[in-house]
């Protein structure tokens, strides 16, 4: 597809979700737009939009004007949700904070966003009075008090400490005029940090463009008829714009709830008939834990993005009835780069006719041909699985470089990189740091950070973080491989894999920390035991580690520099 194509498709449903959530208002008033499950609660898309345009006239009263930076600290996905277009249309920049920050953490990443405004609910508001002092830049903070019988109802909740008088969130609602902004897709529309997994947290400025270009290809497999189902946190891309944001460009509802539940997970599909849905690793797992059943199947989720791609993918879908199965690369900082739509059923197995809503086979298909993306048939699913990325999306250009930038040959790993297409579809920056931004971009190419090899057919294949890489007896290492390979020993329910420094010389030791799969028992030495009589030498981990659980992210990513640091400080190396 040439450039000017290219830019006419993307433009076709409007460059602004904003404009495309009040398209839906006109066009289909009562529809639902945003549904909330924690408390049983559905607005239609006129209600949403109307909200959304009150909270937006009210920050502009409050002096909020465009390009300002307003934070929401909240789990709250309604509240977050209207906070945050309403934010757009005020012309700022919406600031979402991870709710599980606290402390220095909290107050570094506040510190670095310097909002003019916070939202915040009144459950976290303690989180704020440790750091008061830290918060120069906020001249305003709204805090929301949840309605009794609300499910986050504080009673009785402490107002905040700091000097900072507090007004409440229903001032944000009160009849405005929504502000004259005249936005473009080349405005700022985020700041989302980075999950910090193997370091300090980045601030990941994003354009309007980067959410339609984020959203554009997922969206073409939904029509009104779907609903979007989201349990991940909105203070990350996955949640708000992936779910959220890709629902209401598509016209159709999203159903949210404020954090997953294996318990849960199937009655909250049935009560909204969500018919897509993201599942990360841990969910997975959690789901397919279950004894199955002969109703397995009869549920309406048809369309399942899965984080990263399993191996037992196809058997998972056949399982529950997925139709299809989404795989790709997706990140922060470059949006949805790789795509891919895997057909993990036929009619004979898939989502039964009495449940199945949206977009038919033969309408997927012909969106997808239309973009180049890859649909791989049902009688082909199984010959693809864990780190299966696709091919690179329309919007961009990809290359795999060795560490001079030079592209590396068909299978050989490296270093994941992209150009943009078209301007704004990447990352503007890293808020603040621009060295960092510098680094990220040489060459002209942006360098994800993540390790990855194209095959001979034109698809790539995630290797590894390049952080995650470890060297030992001169071999180049993937943690991925450690993983995947210690997850294969009895008792073993995850594992995360890193390197320490040697004790000798300049190369890693491997370390893993493994968590117990329920039910069964486990011991340090079980697995080295295990390692020396399945894994290559060079692979297996120096140091073991049995714990209850990893820690991770609300996006149920491992937090290794936590696991890094405790196991130097028990090597009296912290």
């Amino acid at each position: 597809m040439d450039k000017q194509t290219l830019l006419q498709e993307l433009r076709r449903d409007g460059e602004l979700v904003t404009k495309r959530l009040e398209h839906w208002a006109r066009q289909t008033p009562e529809r639902t737009c945003f549904y909330y499950g924690e408390d049983n609660i559905a607005l239609s898309f006129a209600e949403f939009n109307r909200l959304s345009d009150q909270i937006a006239g009210n920050l502009a009263a409050a002096g909020i004007t465009k390009g300002m930076h307003v934070s929401v600290f909240m789990r709250n996905q309604l509240i977050t949700a209207l906070a945050m277009f309403g934010i757009w249309k005020a012309g700022a920049v919406f600031c979402p904070v991870n709710f599980g920050l606290t402390g220095r953490l909290l107050a570094y990443q506040i510190g670095d966003t310097r909002p003019a405004l916070l939202i915040a609910e009144r459950a976290l508001v303690p989180m704020l009075d440790e750091i008061a002092d830290q918060m120069d830049s906020v001249r305003d903070l709204v805090v929301y008090d949840a309605p009794t019988g609300a499910h986050d109802h504080v009673e009785g909740g402490a107002r905040f400490a700091g000097a900072l008088p507090e007004r409440p969130w229903e001032e944000l609602l009160r009849p405005a005029q929504k502000p004259a902004i005249q936005l473009e897709y080349d405005d700022r529309a985020n700041i989302i940090y980075t999950s910090g997994t193997t370091g300090p947290a980045k601030g990941v400025v994003q354009s309007h463009r980067w959410m339609n270009q984020y959203t554009f290809l997922f969206r073409q497999l939904l029509d009104q008829d779907d609903v979007v189902y989201n349990d991940l946190p909105l203070y990350h891309v996955g949640g708000a714009v992936y779910n959220v944001v890709r629902a209401v460009w598509a016209g159709c509802a999203s159903a949210c709830w404020d954090r997953f539940s294996p318990n849960q997970f199937w009655q909250r599909i049935a009560t909204s008939n969500a018919t897509s849905a993201v599942l990360v690793d841990t969910m997975i797992s959690w789901l397919a834990k279950a004894d199955p059943l002969p109703t397995d199947r009869n549920n309406t989720l048809n369309k399942v993005h899965m984080q990263p791609l399993p191996d037992r993918h196809v058997e998972i879908s056949q399982r529950f009835g997925f139709d299809y199965v989404t795989a790709g690369f997706g990140q922060t900082e470059s949006g949805m780069s790789c795509f891919t739509i895997i057909e993990e059923t036929d009619d004979s197995n898939g989502t039964p006719p009495a449940f199945l809503r949206g977009l038919g086979r033969t309408e997927i298909r012909a969106r997808a041909a239309r973009y180049g993306v890859p649909v791989l048939p049902v009688e082909r699913a199984g010959t693809v699985g864990k780190g299966h990325m696709g091919l690179p999306s329309v919007f961009v250009e990809a290359a795999i470089l060795d560490e001079r930038d030079r592209e590396c040959a068909a299978g050989e790993p490296g270093q994941l990189a992209f150009r943009s297409r078209l301007p704004s579809l990447l990352l503007h920056e890293y808020l603040g740091k621009p060295e960092a931004t510098a680094k990220a971009f040489r060459n002209l190419w942006f360098h994800t950070g993540d390790s990855a090899r194209r095959n001979s057919d034109g698809t790539y294949n995630f290797v590894d973080r390049m952080g995650d890489r470890i060297r030992v007896r001169g071999e180049n290492i993937s943690s991925f491989h450690i993983e995947d390979m210690i997850n294969q020993c009895p008792g073993v329910g995850m594992t995360a894999a890193f390197a320490v420094p040697a004790e000798d010389g300049d190369e890693d030791d491997v370390v893993v920390f493994v968590a117990v799969r329920d039910g069964q028992t486990l011991s340090e030495q079980l697995v080295l035991e295990w390692s020396e009589q399945n894994m290559p030498k060079f692979m297996r981990p120096r140091y073991v580690r049995v714990v209850e659980d990893l820690p991770r992210t609300l996006t149920q990513k491992v937090e290794k520099f936590k696991l890094k640091k405790r196991i130097l400080e028990e090597l009296g190396r912290g």
